[in-house]
């Protein structure tokens, strides 16, 4: 049994002003984005232009924090925040979710595409290979926070969580998510993208795999506790990452099943 570092969220101080560890995740996440969306760009893996680059950095960072915000308040505490919907706006206490930033990722690609003259698949596939990094990223700060962690274990490197306020060793689950909706998925869907692919594949197979990693991981990880395990013993993330699979899995056939000249 290990005991959880204990890690300062705050990693600088200057003055009054205070940078957190999970702000820095957010910067390091968009940063590496900006650096695979430039090599991709640069070896010719997409007609996307630099401008387009910059601005899905630009409007992502909007949409993220949108979305993941609202994605919270309707997926998890719906009844909470329509007695309390002042509280929506305090990000500082946080609350995001992945599902509702995706969403709000995906209106952003739709709307750069109509605006721009893409096809809308064309800047998913773009887009796609450049976002698990930064999942990565994001996972570690939940680690270095020590929230979000995982159910009650008695493997070697079960750590006791002292947020959790119980003393029981759990599984080091944001780790877990770390290495497969981080690092094994960039390593996947980089790979797949980084040779000619139907459109729409390659972001079919981010669809599938995050879907599939985060079941997975859900597995290891504590319920919310306001939520708990729900339909079929399984928790939200669960269920918000069922229909990732199930329509990625749909669109990668779908794209396979059309003519070259629809591929364009």
């Amino acid at each position: 049994m290990l005991q959880f570092p204990n890690f300062d969220p705050i990693a600088i101080r200057l003055g009054p002003v205070a940078i957190h560890w999970y702000g820095l995740m957010y910067l390091t996440a968009f940063g590496s984005a900006w650096l695979l969306g430039r090599w991709r760009i640069k070896h010719h893996k997409t007609t996307l232009t630099m401008r387009d680059l910059e601005d899905i950095i630009f409007y992502g960072v909007l949409a993220v924090v949108a979305g993941g915000r609202l994605g919270y308040v309707l997926f998890y505490k719906p009844a909470y925040y329509l007695a309390h919907p002042l509280e929506i706006f305090y990000l500082w206490e946080g609350g995001m979710s992945f599902h509702g930033g995706l969403i709000g990722v995906t209106l952003m690609m739709l709307w750069l595409a109509r605006h721009r003259g893409y096809r809308f698949l064309m800047v998913t596939d773009f887009v796609a290979p450049l976002i698990p990094l930064g999942l990565a990223t994001g996972r570690l700060g939940n680690f270095i926070n020590g929230e979000l962690w995982g159910r009650a274990s008695n493997l070697p490197w079960a750590m006791v969580f002292p947020q959790s306020g119980d003393g029981v060793a759990r599984h080091p689950s944001q780790l877990y998510q770390l290495g497969l909706e981080g690092l094994a998925l960039f390593i996947l869907v980089w790979w797949f993208a980084n040779k000619s692919r139907p459109l729409g594949q390659v972001t079919a197979v981010f669809l599938m795999g995050y879907g599939f990693f985060r079941f997975v991981a859900e597995f290891a990880r504590e319920p919310d506790n306001f939520l708990g395990l729900l339909a079929a013993g399984l928790s939200m993330g669960q269920w918000l990452s069922l229909p990732m699979v199930v329509f990625g899995a749909a669109l990668f056939i779908w794209a396979a099943k059309q003519s070259p000249s629809q591929q364009k």
